[in-house]
């Protein structure tokens, strides 16, 4: 079986990408494949006994089948709760594409099934010059976008996959994960998105009061994601 290896972006910050990752990993575990998965760049991490450790790469590392240290799941964890770049330069550390994709590409080849989970939306900066769009590009995933499906998310979604295909990288497919419980017409806003995004639907999360990834993992479309285990 060849290996697969996508990117997770989102629309924006808290859209979901972290548990919607989640259960597609368990969704491929499920299907006989071996996961992993990394979260090169996290800010917003709590100090602990073992170091920096921040709650989606610890999300990520509890359901992968792959055993792999935190530190390879995320190599560079920042304190502060606020763009990367600028909790970088707070900290006096230094991200660059080159030394992230250094780090993933250790990874990359060591499961079946592997998701690299970005930070924020696709153009979120590391560095005055480079985004985590370039290390994506530099690694030559096919994207998965998850689109937090609140007022605004059809403009949102529409801009992030015409800035992933202008990058030229290919969009394996996008999940509607509906963080608005009172969110407006949501169906008619799902469909507009169904009819405008010109990729695979591989699920729609409905507002769940406990979202967990195997809560989340029954809502994807079976035929679709098993073509990104294929």
């Amino acid at each position: 079986m060849a290996r697969r290896a996508f990117f997770v972006t989102g629309t924006d910050t808290n859209v979901g990408k972290t548990v919607i990752a989640a259960g597609l990993l368990i969704a491929a575990k499920k299907n006989g494949l071996t996961t992993a998965a990394l979260k090169p760049v996290a800010a917003g991490c709590e100090t602990t006994e073992t170091g920096l450790r921040n709650a989606d790469a610890l999300l990520l590392q509890s359901v992968i089948t792959q055993k792999l240290e935190y530190d390879q799941i995320n190599p560079y964890a920042l304190q502060a709760a606020i763009a990367p770049h600028i909790a970088a330069q707070q900290e006096k550390r230094s991200l660059s594409v080159d030394r992230l994709s250094g780090f993933c590409r250790g990874v990359l080849s060591s499961a079946d099934f592997t998701l690299v989970e970005g930070a924020g939306g696709w153009r979120v900066p590391i560095n005055s010059r480079e985004t985590l769009a370039d290390l994506a590009k530099n690694l030559q995933l096919p994207v998965i976008l998850v689109v937090g499906i609140r007022l605004g998310c059809i403009n949102h979604a529409l801009l992030s996959f015409e800035a992933v295909i202008r990058d030229g990288l290919p969009i394996a497919g996008w999940v509607a994960n509906c963080i608005d419980a009172d969110m407006p017409v949501l169906q008619e806003n799902i469909e507009s998105l169904r009819v405008r995004l010109l990729t695979p639907c591989l699920g729609v999360v409905p507002f769940l009061s406990d979202c967990t990834p195997d809560s989340v993992a029954q809502y994807f479309d079976g035929a679709e994601i098993n073509k990104l285990f294929r």
